[in-house]
């Protein structure tokens, strides 16, 4: 069921003011348990290949997905409800610019409080509005005990230093976020927050949609389409998809989103 207008501006105004908002229980949990079939083989593969390098920390691997198949599926990267709250926090006509996943395992730490991107304007001195969000969905269940991301609410709105300073001296209050599968949290990634330790013998899958304001190009942050899937989206996912590069079928997608806390 689709959300209200009068639902939609709740969650708006939430996000304004925490730097994140949950929409609970919205993708299938049939679809969600399909993508971490597909994706079960892309992580095996991806830590055989990064052993001794993982880009996240230990035990802890970003992967980039396929744009194919499921992956690449409209019903969730075109999501109205999503698309509704992106474009009124981060205006109209956004760009779909980033398909990954964030997944720690047994052994994994805390991550450094950080966030994913730099200011726009670092000489300024204080925050602009949102320029680049994130939407997160987990393929499992996200618990206490697997590696929930651990955040704070406003400091999307406030400078880095100034924010990290509020932190340590506990003035900031610090929300760890359970999840459900098919549950989906949209943030600011200026928002300072962390990972966190998987204590389980699981992985914790967590996909990542990223959507900039329509006129910010991050050319370390990117979704490579392969020709036959570009060939058959529609409109609407063609115009998200803009900036990123049309690919041969060949070509595999690239992990070259190193530099990612800030």
């Amino acid at each position: 069921m689709r959300l209200t207008n009068s639902e939609i501006d709740a969650h708006v105004a939430a996000f304004n003011r925490d730097g994140m908002v949950m929409l609970r229980g919205h993708f299938s949990k049939e679809l969600l348990t399909a993508w971490r079939t597909a994706f079960e083989p892309l992580l095996q593969a991806h830590i055989a290949s990064d052993r001794d390098n993982p880009n996240r920390g230990a035990q802890r691997h970003y992967v980039t997905l396929p744009f194919a198949g499921l992956f690449a599926d409209p019903a969730v990267h075109a999501d109205p409800d999503v698309l509704a709250i992106v474009e009124r926090v981060a205006g109209a006509d956004p760009v779909l610019c980033q398909l990954a996943s964030d997944t720690p395992l047994l052994g994994s730490d805390y991550q450094a409080w950080h966030r994913d991107t730099p200011p726009l304007f670092e000489e300024w001195g204080r925050e602009t509005p949102s320029f680049q969000l994130a939407v997160n969905f987990p393929l499992c269940d996200v618990t206490p005990e697997n590696g929930p991301l651990e955040t704070t609410l406003g400091t999307h709105l406030l400078e880095r230093n100034q924010a990290l300073a509020q932190i340590k001296s506990a003035h900031t209050a610090i929300e760890n976020v359970a999840m459900q599968l098919g549950d989906v949290l949209i943030r600011d990634v200026r928002q300072i927050h962390r990972g966190t330790p998987n204590r389980t013998d699981q992985p914790r899958p967590m996909v990542v949609l990223g959507y900039s304001r329509r006129w910010l190009y991050r050319p370390e942050v990117q979704i490579r389409v392969p020709q036959s899937t570009w060939d058959a989206l529609p409109a609407q996912s063609r115009q998200l998809l803009r900036f990123n590069p049309i690919v041969s079928d060949a070509d595999a997608p690239l992990d070259n989103y190193r530099q990612f806390a800030y």
